[in-house]
């Protein structure tokens, strides 16, 4: 059988071995959390809690601010001591609720109470997903109850789960397939009680075998329910090209998914909706891997939202001596970090910590022409024409080079000889060209 895959991607070292062989520890924190009010795509969430309040383990403390936003729940019990600026893994402060933890974790009433999924409306469980407050726990953010509740939800016949995780390094999900795919098939068989028409996939890259024995095993029997091995490349679990190899259709930057009658969303996204539907369980965990040379004890994580990044370097054993540079995410689509003093929100899936800044040690030269990022760019683009367009910082002609179309996968950078940084190129002017966008509107 012929292995669903796209065209072009590249085939960094996966890293994986570190951690991948790590069971999920349950890693409790410190006395304060922080709460950032902007954890998702769209506007951000509202307080409902103000200095000195008490708060218990699973309540609201910020509703979403609009259509696309999200509630934000406390993962401990203790009390408000602030609502201050405070810096993110991004590098600029947002406003957040800070919390004093009281190490209790009292829960607030109904926390964890089983209910059947079976007997459950398709608005009891858009409701109990929006309560919850998840977003796409993959990187996007997306609020989850807004994905799933298209336009038309007769013309979606495809949800599909990205268990591809083909950034190097993290295994969080890789995780939680081998020791938790009864939640994901549950999570998924509560996402298609939504869609008629719809099938389930649940696509594995084929570099995690025991992924997929786990995950088939739970799925026997499930009619609607198909597990799919992917090619193992980056990005594999990318949504277009996920989408192209699932199913052969094509979207692009204007598009979503669900033009393409498709859901997509990632093994933790789906676990956390099991658990919102059938175990009246909100977003105040996510599983998350340390990894890295840098990590003296790389493990794979359940930690609550809010806790630092710093704590779970400490219970990792710390970072080694000589460790040059650390990212929230993996090397490819990770974003640097200046400081360890930040909070882990919803999107943050793991601390990296290299011993080697390969993307330091080379100096940049002239293009040799090769034509190698032509041939690994995923959506076809030129990256050598739109690298030039960005040097001039020329937006119009990198519009007119689809460069809108590039999300900054980093293959191409991976993939030249002559080590030009062409996606913080392509990042800096879709952001310019984004920005002068949202003037005019």
């Amino acid at each position: 059988m012929k292995l669903a895959t796209f065209r072009g991607g590249v085939h960094p070292d996966d890293g994986k071995s570190l951690a991948k062989d790590c069971p999920i520890q349950v890693l409790l924190p410190g006395n304060e959390l922080v709460f950032p009010l902007s954890q998702h795509i769209g506007a951000p969430a509202v307080p409902v809690v103000k200095k000195k309040d008490t708060v218990l383990m699973g309540q609201r403390i910020a509703e979403a601010g609009g259509f696309v936003s999200a509630n934000i729940v406390s993962s401990v019990s203790g009390v408000v001591k602030n609502i201050e600026p405070r810096l993110t893994v991004s590098g600029v402060k947002v406003n957040s609720i800070i919390i004093e933890n009281d190490g209790n974790y009292t829960p607030v009433e109904g926390l964890g109470a089983k209910r059947d999924l079976d007997s459950m409306s398709k608005q009891e469980i858009l409701t109990a997903v929006k309560d919850a407050g998840i977003v796409g726990l993959g990187g996007a953010g997306f609020p989850t109850h807004v994905k799933l509740s298209p336009k038309d939800p007769d013309a979606i016949d495809y949800i599909i789960v990205n268990g591809a995780e083909c950034e190097p390094y993290l295994t969080a999900d890789y995780r939680l397939m081998i020791e938790q795919p009864e939640k994901l098939v549950g999570g998924l068989k509560a996402m298609l009680k939504l869609f008629d028409n719809a099938k389930g996939v649940i696509a594995i890259e084929n570099n995690k075998p025991d992924a997929i024995a786990s995950v088939q095993k739970a799925a026997a029997g499930e009619e609607r329910i198909e597990v799919r091995p992917l090619k193992t490349k980056y990005p594999q679990g990318a949504e277009r090209n996920l989408i192209f190899a699932v199913t052969g259709r094509k979207i692009n930057s204007t598009k979503l998914p669900a033009d393409a009658g498709c859901i997509v969303d990632n093994v933790d996204t789906v676990v956390s909706t099991y658990m919102a539907v059938a175990e009246s369980t909100p977003l105040m965990r996510r599983i998350f891997t340390a990894t890295g040379e840098g990590i003296e004890k790389p493990a794979n994580y359940e930690v609550k939202i809010g806790m630092s990044f710093a704590e779970i370097a400490e219970a990792s054993g710390g970072l080694k001596e000589g460790t040059t540079k650390i990212i929230a995410g993996g090397p490819m689509m990770g974003m640097a970090m200046s400081s360890l003093d930040v909070p882990v929100g919803k999107t943050n899936s793991a601390l990296l910590a290299l011993l080697k800044d390969e993307a330091a040690e080379y100096e940049e030269t002239a293009c040799i022409n090769c034509g190698r990022c032509v041939d690994v760019c995923p959506s076809r683009l030129v990256p050598k024409m739109m690298m030039d367009a960005a040097e001039r910082f020329d937006k119009e002609s990198f519009i007119a080079l689809n460069g809108m179309e590039c999300y900054e996968c980093g293959s191409c950078t991976y993939a030249c000889p002559a080590k030009r940084p062409l996606t913080q190129g392509f990042k800096q002017m879709r952001q310019a060209v984004m920005a002068d966008r949202r003037k005019k509107k």
